[in-house]
């Protein structure tokens, strides 16, 4: 476990495991000042013999910590230049600019769990880093969501539960810079020193709430591989006001976006230096028909279109426009249009209410996108697993006429046996929403179903 949090909070200087009796990490490091070991100290990896010791220790860890540090400000593909790691109490940090971090794919494989905070972005650089991502794995902030925490970030959150203040002043720095400074070397320490006990304290609170078994299953599903990564034909999705187009030129915009995903990960260039989202916006809402047309348009220069990309561009307007409306892609809040508004109301209130009984977010059990998907019968999260026991089965027996919806006094919504009895026509014709009047000998409001928060 992390060292005792009433210990000074410093991590204490490096030591760096590279070969002997050459200076550590080599050409990428420089001269590194030799340092003497301390238990608090990290240990600096830099070359493959370290590395292969670290995977030995870290083999045998039922639980051990992990982090990275990456850049994404001028690339697509995130640049790893740091992965820090955490056990017992001890630190390591592999440099994978000095040595192939690999081997770590056998730890990522084996049976330990890695706890990691914020870890979506992390797995997918680590899977394509070392050709593996870890296979089991305990995200704190998503542990937190389940103890009405919302999404803290990691210095908040072991703050509140552990009262360790994290240092913060390096939190943007240029994490490629060799040799990393000591300030730098100290903060990406502290990301994971005390992640372990943060997990402790996390598990006891969900222990005690029954809901442990609620945060291992969503930590499960955001593992590479078990969540579906976004199609480049949805990209258009993230573009700015792009809810504002209509028609064929939401075919425009859904090519020219998905040209944009491709075009930026062959190139490995962020997304906005091949074409920017007002570009996109206004491509797509003229639809240009030459390269003439093109240069005149707001957010399109001459970067954009040199080296025969205006011809793709071009090519990618002319796709969209003949784009087939069931090839059509469309955002999951597009079903707004088709779904009922008082039943999407009255499932997004129920739900509010269960998130509010369980004190934490509704947007962890369900946003209104996913309630909408179930409202109009299209796949959602609410369909299985925790959300579905929770929120989804009563959701669905509402939407199916099984049950009524109800308010107690004080404005608590609850789900009752439906009495089919329909109350009279607000237009006074005599019949109401479910048919004529009276009395069809179905049990009375009063014969109450299970309350959906209990």
């Amino acid at each position: 476990m992390p060292r005792d949090r009433t210990r000074p909070d410093g991590p204490g200087p490096s030591r760096t495991v590279g070969s002997p009796g050459a200076p550590a990490g080599g050409s990428h490091w420089g001269t590194f000042p030799t340092v003497t070991p301390t238990d608090d100290a990290p240990l600096l990896i830099t070359d493959h013999r370290g590395l292969t010791d670290l995977c030995d220790r870290l083999a045998d860890e039922e639980f051990y910590a992990v982090d990275t540090e990456f850049h994404t400000e001028r690339t697509y593909w995130p640049k790893l230049a740091l992965i820090q790691f955490g056990w017992a109490d001890q630190v390591a940090l592999v440099d994978p600019l000095a040595v192939d971090p690999g081997p770590l794919g056998g730890v990522f494989a084996g049976p330990g769990t890695a706890v990691a905070h914020a870890a979506g972005q992390d797995l997918d650089i680590l899977r394509t880093a070392c050709g593996v991502a870890p296979a089991t794995v305990f995200d704190t902030q998503i542990a937190a969501g389940f103890l009405g925490m919302s999404t803290p970030s990691l210095a908040r959150l072991v703050d509140q539960v552990l009262g360790i203040a994290l240092p913060k002043t390096d939190q943007l720095s240029d994490w490629l810079l060799r040799p990393l400074p000591a300030g730098q070397l100290a903060y990406a320490a502290a990301d994971v020193r005390h992640l372990l006990a943060l997990r402790t304290s996390l598990v006891d609170q969900l222990e005690a709430r029954g809901r442990l078994g609620w945060a291992i299953e969503e930590c499960a599903q955001a593992l590479p591989g078990r969540r579906s990564d976004a199609a480049p034909e949805e990209a258009w999705w993230k573009v700015g006001d792009v809810r504002r187009l209509a028609g064929r030129s939401r075919g425009v915009a859904q090519e020219l976006a998905a040209w944009r995903e491709r075009r930026a990960a062959e190139v490995d260039r962020p997304r906005r230096s091949v074409l920017s989202d007002l570009a996109i916006l206004t491509i797509a809402q003229r639809s240009p028909r030459n390269r003439q047309d093109l240069g005149t348009l707001r957010g399109v220069d001459d970067r954009h279109l040199s080296g025969g990309v205006a011809a793709e561009i071009l090519e990618a307007v002319r796709r969209g426009r003949a784009l087939d409306p069931d090839e059509l892609r469309l955002p999951p809040d597009a079903n707004d249009t088709r779904a009922s508004q008082a039943a999407v109301a009255v499932c997004a209130g129920l739900v509010r209410q269960i998130a509010d009984e369980l004190q934490f977010d509704q947007g962890l059990l369900a946003t209104r996108a996913d309630i909408t998907l179930l409202v109009t019968g299209e796949p959602s999260r609410l369909d299985r697993g925790w959300r579905g026991a929770i929120a989804g089965d009563p959701i669905r027996r509402l939407l199916a006429g099984e049950v009524a919806a109800a308010f107690e006094a004080g404005g608590r919504l609850v789900l009752e046996a439906r009495s089919h009895v329909a109350l009279p026509d607000p237009v006074g014709n005599g019949t109401g929403a479910n048919g004529p009047r009276g009395d069809t000998g179905e049990p009375s409001a009063s014969d109450r179903e299970p309350r959906s928060g209990d």
